[in-house]
């Protein structure tokens, strides 16, 4: 199969935040010479193939990378050039593609920065999460209020002008959060783009620990509604467009890396952790940094396990997927009662209640909708005639 969408995992951080599940390995420096070393030999792996794999190419032309982490820009400035030396020049010198790579404003320097365009990076993706200081030491963050403005000047100087900031939302009430300022701040850089995530107590962390054990209360679902629908609300009445439920973007600047996942086509993921779809198969790797780069260095797949997405979940998968953005999810064509009810019928109750509109055929969920994504995608696979939940 030939893939024209490549995730690229950078595991190094210099600090683990409480609320971070991701694969992440905790050092002061990354060292981009194993890492790359490490992506090189996984890629020949996936070329090659296996007893239980077929053979992964990459496109002549790539259309997407996206090197999340994890910190890439810990990885230091050679990093970009190192991994484009591994996927081929030739892969990556078209002028359509949209190379993404993740930075912390601590670890973005001007070094960086130069390095990064020079191998043909064309977005920085920074993980501002606020500008608040208490709420940033509580987080565990290691740059200041100062440090995202600064690392934005940095980007825009040395060429790379499409910006996108992360920003977090729905924090605990007693850290009194101004929300409200937060995102007049990052407006007031003008990012091309904004990622708002809703914060999560994903089991394992120690934010999930906290809560468990009366440290810490999560913030209300209430409140938590209102914040989302406040800056859904702010960003459209600057321009931008919500074109999927965490994402914000000037017109033009939406995220084509990410488009490529909500639309279902395929993709590979190389680097401990990273996950693959290659129709009908989704396929993850192993989440240690050391015992992945160990199996790859010994021409082993590192792969932790394997599914065929069968029938019904892909069913499920692609209402999710469109319901999920701007783009909406479309009705099939000609679509009668099912099981006392149809996919129509179920789009305009939603639309009655404000959580969804109709257009074209395409049901568009709103932001209240969007707050009720999962259910509602489970809704309309029911209404089509299947079971996701297997509850019979």
């Amino acid at each position: 199969m030939t893939v024209e969408h490549l995730y690229v995992h950078a595991p190094f951080c210099a600090r683990r935040c409480p609320y971070c599940d991701f694969a992440v390995t905790v050092r002061r420096e990354g060292g981009h010479e194993a890492w790359s070393a490490a992506i090189r030999d996984e890629l020949h792996i996936r070329e090659l193939g296996g007893p239980d794999t077929d053979p992964v190419t990459l496109a002549s032309l790539l259309r997407t990378v996206f090197v999340g982490g994890g910190t890439p820009s810990l990885l230091g400035a050679g990093a970009m050039s190192a991994l484009g030396r591994v996927l081929g020049s030739e892969r990556v010198g078209g002028g359509a593609l949209e190379w993404t790579a993740e930075a912390n404003p601590e670890s973005f320097g001007p070094e960086v920065a130069r390095g990064w365009r020079e191998a043909g990076v064309t977005r920085v993706s920074l993980g501002v999460q606020s500008f608040d200081p208490g709420v940033l030491r509580w987080m565990g963050r290691l740059h200041g209020p100062d440090g995202a403005r600064e690392a934005v000047g940095i980007a825009r100087a040395h060429g790379l002008p499409d910006v996108s900031l992360d920003l977090i939302f729905g924090l605990p009430a007693r850290l009194e959060r101004d929300l409200r300022a937060d995102l007049e701040e990052a407006l007031a850089l003008d990012p091309t783009h904004l990622s708002l995530y809703g914060l999560s107590a994903e089991s394992g962390t120690p934010l999930a620990r906290w809560i468990r054990e009366g440290r810490e209360t999560p913030l209300d679902e209430e409140a938590y509604a209102d914040e989302y629908l406040w800056i859904a609300e702010r960003l459209a009445s600057e321009g931008y467009r919500h074109y999927e439920v965490s994402n914000f973007a000037r017109p033009g600047f939406e995220s084509v890396h990410n488009r490529a996942y909500w639309s279902g086509v395929p993709y590979l993921g190389l680097g401990n952790g990273s996950h693959s779809f290659l129709p009908p198969v989704r396929s993850w790797n192993l989440r240690d940094w050391d015992e992945y780069s160990s199996k790859v260095r010994s021409g082993e797949d590192p792969t932790l396990e394997r599914e065929v997405v069968e029938a019904e979940s892909r069913v499920l998968e692609t209402v999710w997927l469109g319901l999920r953005t701007d783009e909406g999810w479309a009705l099939p064509a000609g679509s009668g009662p099912i099981g006392g009810g149809s996919e129509e019928d179920l789009a305009r109750s939603w639309q009655l209640r404000g959580l969804a509109a109709i257009d074209g055929g395409r049901v568009i969920l709103t932001p209240q909708g969007w707050l009720l994504l999962d259910e509602l995608a489970v809704q309309m696979a029911r209404a089509i005639g299947t079971d996701p939940t297997g509850s019979g």
